[in-house]
């Protein structure tokens, strides 16, 4: 072997050896090197609410995705029979939350806070005028501008950008449905 021939296989060695070096530079500390943390566990309480909300709205996300490829039907509200738009949203807040929030996308639109778009968190329902009349669609923000929705007859649940111009021009409105306490009885 020449040394033009070999000379790749050293500059790869010493790429590899500059990763690791880099790497056990960068290594997170270790038990030994720690000598104040407080491992006493902290109380719930002291969580805070940002966080406990986006938990339960990554449930939410979890739960929609789950129904990615089910077909679509005109009222359909579940998952063997198909489901439509706010049969989607219906069935993925009572699987996730335990809760029953209202049917059509009309009667979604007045549930829950107004969200602005810049606002929007993954859970957050997202609306569509798609049969020209406003708040005729609706689908679960995910988060990235992507969102989950089960779009018209012969199609089925997935995900869609809303960058795409088609959703940008029937965009309407967001609204964030606020969940009961974990544990409460608030299921309506």
């Amino acid at each position: 072997m020449t040394i033009k021939e070999a000379f790749p296989l050293f500059q790869t060695f010493a790429l590899a050896c500059a990763l690791l070096a880099g790497l056990w530079l960068c290594s997170p500390a270790r038990a030994s090197d720690i000598t104040d943390i407080d491992m006493r566990p902290q109380p719930s309480s002291t969580r805070s609410k940002l966080q406990q909300f986006t938990d339960r709205a990554s449930d939410l996300a979890v739960s929609a995705m789950g129904m990615i490829g089910i077909h679509y039907k005109y009222g359909g509200n579940n998952p063997e029979n198909g489901l439509d738009c706010s049969g989607l949203v219906r069935y993925v807040f009572k699987d996730a939350w335990g809760v029953n929030v209202p049917r059509t996308a009309a009667e979604l639109s007045r549930s829950g806070e107004k969200i602005d778009k810049q606002d929007l968190k993954p859970g957050d329902l997202v609306f569509y005028n798609t049969l020209r009349r406003s708040f005729s669609h609706v689908g679960i923000y995910l988060g990235d501008n992507k969102f989950i929705h089960a779009p018209s007859t012969g199609g089925k649940v997935r995900i869609e950008s809303m960058d795409l111009a088609y959703w940008k021009s029937r965009f309407n409105g967001a609204r964030r449905i606020n969940d009961p306490e974990p544990g409460s009885d608030n299921h309506q």
